[in-house]
C-alpha cells in the first residue's frame, strides 16, 4: 500500500455519507421515543382518572 492510495482510500472515506444516514435515523428515533414518553407521562394521570371514573359509572357507584 503505498501514500497515494491511502490518500483515495481516506478521501472516499470523508466523501462517504452513509453513516451520516444512519446517524440521522437513530438520532430521530431517538426524539420520538423521548415524545412518545413524555407523552404517557403527562397524559398518564389524566387517562388513569378517566378510566377509574368510567369503572365506578358502570358500577353504579360515587368515586
Amino acid at each position: 500500500m503505498n501514500v497515494q492510495s491511502i490518500r483515495i482510500y481516506i478521501h472516499a472515506f470523508i466523501k462517504d455519507e452513509d453513516g451520516l444516514t444512519i446517524v440521522e435515523y437513530a438520532v430521530a428515533g431517538g426524539l420520538i421515543t423521548l415524545g412518545a414518553v413524555a407523552a404517557f407521562i403527562t397524559l398518564g394521570g389524566n387517562v388513569s382518572t378517566a378510566i377509574t371514573s368510567l369503572g365506578c359509572a358502570v358500577q353504579g357507584k360515587t368515586c
